[in-house]
């Protein structure tokens, strides 16, 4: 009767805290928002340091927001690509964004490979612990179905960008900027479709403002190493009492125990009421 709710994910919104104001806003809304504004400014000085803090700001506010994904490989590593454009090393986080895709790309199918021991794929992946070839990697996820469709199209995109940026072309030198901040959108896209914490993704199902897992994806490799992980099995009945330092969960079963579907979860829990 339980089902997974998603509650461990990572994200950064202070950008949408840079925002222009808009003329039609009262002057109450103005000086709200130029106050939110400043508080942002300041906190991306203290971060980055005062040195340069217009351009940094411009840089911070050029990356957009960074994608709410659930905590697995890729957050602490996206966090030091985002550091690195902001200030101003934009070969490196260039080329970070390029490694990132190719690591998210190898921690996967080492990860998921056993579960598709029967594929004509893994023949050609189950010998190996690294690659560095993305065409091979990008199409084996994508027929064993791990890969969303967008997913795949923004990874062949981004071995474009990878294979123009590492290997030697004079260009570089004078765009880094303009190259860095296209791969660093690519791979937000990769997390934010990917490993998103929330969203249309089709193993996700909803409750206004909360998010669960679908049971029938429960089984899937991808859900329970990446998904299940970072979220809290519960009944209808439950309440969140805190999410930080840590996640205390009251859930107020014992529950039936049966199978139901994940539209009646949606009403016991939309009605609050103990099934019966």
């Amino acid at each position: 009767m339980k089902r997974h709710r998603i509650l461990s994910f990572d994200f950064d919104s202070r950008v949408y805290g840079l925002e222009p104001q808009q003329e039609q806003w009262d002057e109450a809304t103005k000086a709200q928002h130029e106050m939110n504004r400043q508080t942002t400014i300041n906190g991306l000085a203290r971060q980055y340091g005062e040195r340069n803090i217009e351009q940094k700001v411009e840089n911070f506010a050029a990356l957009k927001a960074k994608p709410i994904s659930v905590a697995a490989f890729h957050n602490k590593f996206l966090e030091q690509i985002r550091n690195a454009y902001v200030v101003g090393s934009y070969y490196p986080a260039l080329t970070g964004a390029c490694a990132l895709g190719e690591r998210l790309l190898n921690h996967m199918i080492l990860l998921l490979r056993d579960y598709h021991k029967g594929t004509p794929e893994y023949k050609k992946v189950y010998r190996k612990e690294s690659f560095d070839y993305w065409p091979l990697a990008i199409d084996t996820l994508e027929a064993w179905g791990e890969l969303l469709p967008e997913v795949v199209e923004k990874f062949r995109s981004l071995n474009e960008k990878r294979n123009r940026a590492i290997h030697f072309n004079p260009e570089t030198d004078t765009n880094d900027k303009e190259l860095a901040l296209d791969a660093v959108h690519t791979i937000q896209e990769i997390v934010g479709n990917q490993f998103s914490a929330f969203g249309p993704q089709p193993w996700f199902f909803c409750v206004p403002g909360e998010i669960y897992i679908k049971k029938g994806w429960e089984d899937k490799p991808l859900i329970k190493h990446i998904f299940l992980p970072n979220g809290v099995n519960v009944g209808p009945m439950h309440r969140v009492d805190a999410i930080f330092p840590q996640i205390v969960i009251s859930d107020l079963g014992p529950y039936e125990e049966r199978e139901i579907a994940d539209e009646e979860f949606i009403a016991l829990r939309e009605g609050r009421r103990m099934p019966g």
